[in-house]
């Protein structure tokens, strides 16, 4: 018997269009019975979920963090289980739950049926796969247009992430975690909830997003060339041993700023400080690699 599978795709994703026809040919030859849906506004994937949330087994969703994002409040609300295909730029997610980026290798852990339930980092009423930050992150994001990432993919993060540090100024703000209250002078504050974020680097070398907890970190540098060293032990997570960033775990946190800050949640500018975050614990479930490689 045929299992029914919502096939939602982002047309904006960098490789969305193009690659929606071998997505599908891909599924059906994996015997799904596909309803078919794309957008251009990923904002709109929550109400088409829920329209189609008593006719269908799971939802497939093509794109990026971004269109994973938009999402998941729906996946939440039906506790559908979720395949992912993907087709963005960074693709986050995917790489920490160790999806390829090959539509046919995605296909095919999709038509296993292996599922694991994952952790939701949840800020200001927001859900979130990944990681929520301020500082640097959003200014990246505020930058990073539909075109570039398009036409540079994820060297496009890089170009714009060199030229945001070195316009980087501190801001003040105060973390409040474990009964404990912190003032500190920071670039960036980030809050993990997956591994991965930013087109492949690490919150912590050993954060998963089934570990029932939030990984934070404060980027605490004056000038922006001191970040320059910082930056391959970044990508493998391994910042937080460095004596300007300041490491801490929790399920719960807030973080307060004198003015309101805004806050990018996976990829995207969704709310501002002052930020109560804390974890969802096995909050959905996800189609992953049989291997278990990817915890």
């Amino acid at each position: 018997m045929s299992s029914r599978a919502l096939l939602l795709v982002n047309r904006h994703a960098r490789q969305g269009e193009k690659r929606l026809t071998e997505a599908i040919e891909c599924l059906k030859k994996s015997g799904f019975d596909l309803i078919e849906e794309s957008t251009e506004h990923p904002k709109h994937l929550t109400e088409i979920i829920l329209h189609y949330q008593h006719q269908v087994d799971l939802v497939i969703i093509g794109g990026g963090d971004g269109t994973l994002n938009a999402a998941v409040d729906a996946l939440v609300d039906t506790q559908l289980p979720l395949g992912i295909l993907p087709l963005g730029t960074a693709n986050d997610l995917a790489r920490t739950l160790g999806i390829p980026n090959s539509l046919t290798e995605a296909c095919k852990i999709i038509a296993a049926g292996e599922q694991r339930r994952i952790d939701l980092g949840w800020v200001n009423g927001k859900h979130f796969f990944n990681v929520a930050s301020m500082g640097l992150s959003v200014k990246i994001t505020q930058r990073l247009t539909k075109e570039v990432k398009r036409r540079w993919g994820v060297f496009a993060y890089l170009a714009t992430a060199l030229q945001v540090i070195w316009e980087s100024r501190p801001f003040s703000a105060e973390i409040r975690i474990n009964g404990e209250s912190i003032r500190v002078r920071t670039v960036q504050i980030a809050v993990g909830n997956g591994r991965y974020y930013g087109g492949g680097m690490a919150v912590a070398h050993d954060a998963t997003i089934d570990d029932q907890r939030l990984d934070l970190y404060s980027l605490e540098i004056n000038h922006w060339w001191q970040i320059i060293p910082l930056l391959p032990a970044i990508r493998q997570g391994k910042h937080i041993k460095w004596r300007e960033v300041r490491a801490l775990q929790g399920q719960e946190m807030e973080v307060h700023t004198r003015k309101p800050r805004p806050i990018n949640t996976d990829g995207e500018i969704t709310t501002y400080t002052p930020a109560h975050f804390y974890v969802i614990p096995t909050a959905v479930s996800v189609f992953v690699p049989s291997e278990g490689e990817q915890f």
